[in-house]
């Protein structure tokens, strides 16, 4: 008998929803076999079984939250026998607890502190921790009834300044789960805990219009939105709201890279085992520009702008057209082309097979879009906060060009052309800084000579 815990995901992450469990009491498992989906306030990701056997035992429920070292199943040889699926657990010096009790927790880190504003004491469904720290906090709905909130959920209702009482609960037990918190927020903050005005609206203050909502009718088809697409769109409409979004755009001419791209790509492909692509290039060029330009690579505080000495560089990975996760390459600033080649592949190839964890995709202070891979020639991207900029590299094409010929005047050519568009934050800096950062990324582009890169 083997007992299977919830791993530490992330060196922030304390705790995890279960979110689909893909074997059940009775299932063989195969060592690496994925055994569950867990999601936390920062990435859902599958966990592969760490031993082979028989699932005997599923201790805590789909949608349960736990913290981390929580014992949440039993995987024993295939004479085990099978106990019942997602039974309640105490721990093992504890007393028996009533039916309704989840699993007690051993660990002894304590969870996050509670941000609910109404917090009261824990009903016995929700999971006990074996630390000093009080219970997660609850909340008291319309109807009277206490409401359980998970870490994940109190966070988000804080975040968004949304009043859990107006949620509608679609969990077990009428338990409001992320996906509701997330409708919620797409829905406009309709269920924002803001006090409504007291003072009648004069003449010169218009009403705010509602949000004008769609009802689907015989020949439409509803497809529902998914959990990242609800997080997409809830951080892209907070980030909207919080930073003075500004467009500045280049137009780069690729010739310069092409002369080492295309002479070691057969090669380069050979020794790494993927292409040699234009994005590495770009990434290069960006970090060297940001050593120029420190501004571009910082955070804004309270009335305060927080300028990085390294560059975590987030680089945009699309997952087949469901949505997008950011993942980091930590250091940026000390690796060269071929280094950066490797780990951006790297961290692309694992986040489509959601094999990241939690702090793979957190704490960048750069963010790089690559919409040009889909053919998008021009874009605006929204930034990601808090960084105050976010750089899209846009389709390559080729197209005719005014070059400069030796002991000639000019002449015209084709060349690989794309356009580099920055959203930046005008509370950061101004116009001059972020073109200057764009020309230098442009200036570098054209110029190096990017044999000795690779």
């Amino acid at each position: 008998m083997a007992e299977i815990t919830l791993p530490q995901l992330g060196e922030t992450v304390t705790e995890g929803t279960i979110t689909k469990w893909f074997k059940k009491v009775g299932d063989s498992v195969a060592l690496d076999e994925p055994l569950f989906e867990v999601s936390t306030d920062k990435v859902d990701t599958e966990v592969p079984s760490p031993i082979s056997g028989v699932l005997t035992e599923i201790r805590v429920a789909e949608g349960d939250t736990v913290a981390v070292g929580t014992v949440i199943a039993v995987v024993g040889d295939a004479s085990s026998a099978a106990a019942p699926a997602a039974a309640p657990a105490a721990a093992a010096s504890a007393p028996a607890a009533p039916a309704s009790t989840l699993a007690s927790s051993n660990v002894s880190a304590p969870p996050p502190a509670p941000v609910a504003s109404t917090p009261a004491a824990a009903p016995s469904t929700l999971a006990s921790s074996n630390v000093s720290e009080s219970s997660p906090a609850s909340a008291t709905g319309s109807s009277g009834t206490s409401t359980v909130l998970s870490p994940v959920v109190r966070k988000l209702i804080a975040e968004n300044n949304l009043n859990a009482a107006a949620i509608t609960g679609t969990g077990p037990g009428g338990r409001i789960t992320r996906d509701d918190v997330l409708a919620a927020i797409s829905r406009g903050g309709a269920t924002t805990a803001a006090p409504a005005p007291t003072a009648a609206p004069t003449a010169s203050v218009p009403q705010r219009a509602a949000t004008p909502k769609a009802v689907a009718g015989s020949r439409d088809e509803v497809v529902a939105l998914s959990k990242i697409r609800q997080a997409t769109g809830a951080h892209m409409v907070a980030s909207k709201a919080i930073s003075p979004h500004v467009l500045s755009v280049v137009e780069v001419d690729y010739a310069n890279v092409d002369i080492t791209r295309l002479r070691v790509k057969e090669e380069f492909k050979a020794q790494e085992g993927f292409s040699l692509t234009y994005l590495p290039f770009i990434a290069r060029a960006v970090v060297d520009a940001l050593a120029d330009f420190p501004h571009m690579n910082s955070s804004l505080g309270d009335n305060e702008l927080i300028v990085h000495r390294y560059v975590d560089l987030g680089i945009a990975v699309d997952l087949d057209y469901q949505g997008l996760l950011v993942p980091v390459v930590r250091d940026a600033e000390g690796k060269r082309l071929r280094a950066l080649s490797r780990e951006i592949n790297d961290l692309a190839t694992r986040t489509r097979s959601r094999h990241l964890s939690p702090d793979e995709i957190s704490g960048g202070t750069f963010t790089i879009s690559n919409n040009g891979s889909a053919g998008s020639v021009l874009t605006m991207p929204i930034i990601n906060q808090p960084q105050v900029a976010i750089l899209s590299t846009d389709a390559i094409v080729k197209k005719p060009v005014v070059i400069e010929v030796p002991g000639f005047s000019e002449s015209i050519a084709i060349h690989p052309v794309g356009n580099l568009a920055m959203a930046w934050d005008h509370r950061a800096f101004d116009g001059a800084y972020a073109a200057g950062f764009l020309s230098r990324v442009k200036l570098i582009l054209e110029t190096r000579d990017w044999s000795s890169e690779v």
